[in-house]
């Protein structure tokens, strides 16, 4: 499954990322805030407007909004 599908409130571990699938400089600073394999994540919040973007995830304590299309990019395992 991927963050995208994650319902809102619910944990999961991130098991891979596409990075292929991400821009040069968007990954840069996706893997500078933590996002890599084994990392704990959850969905705080989505948008309401039109493709429900952004997503807001919580990275340890931190909140992150993120893009839809870079959630579908990142592989989650509920936990």
């Amino acid at each position: 499954m991927t963050l995208e599908g994650l319902e809102p409130g619910r944990s999961a571990i991130i098991t891979a990322i596409r990075w292929d699938g991400i821009a040069d400089g968007d990954a840069k600073r996706l893997r500078a805030l933590g996002f890599d394999a084994g990392v704990d994540i959850s969905v705080a919040h989505r948008g309401v407007f039109g493709g429900r973007d952004p997503l807001a995830v919580r990275l340890g304590r931190t909140t992150i909004a993120l893009r839809r299309v870079h959630a579908m990019a990142i592989s989650v395992e509920p936990a």
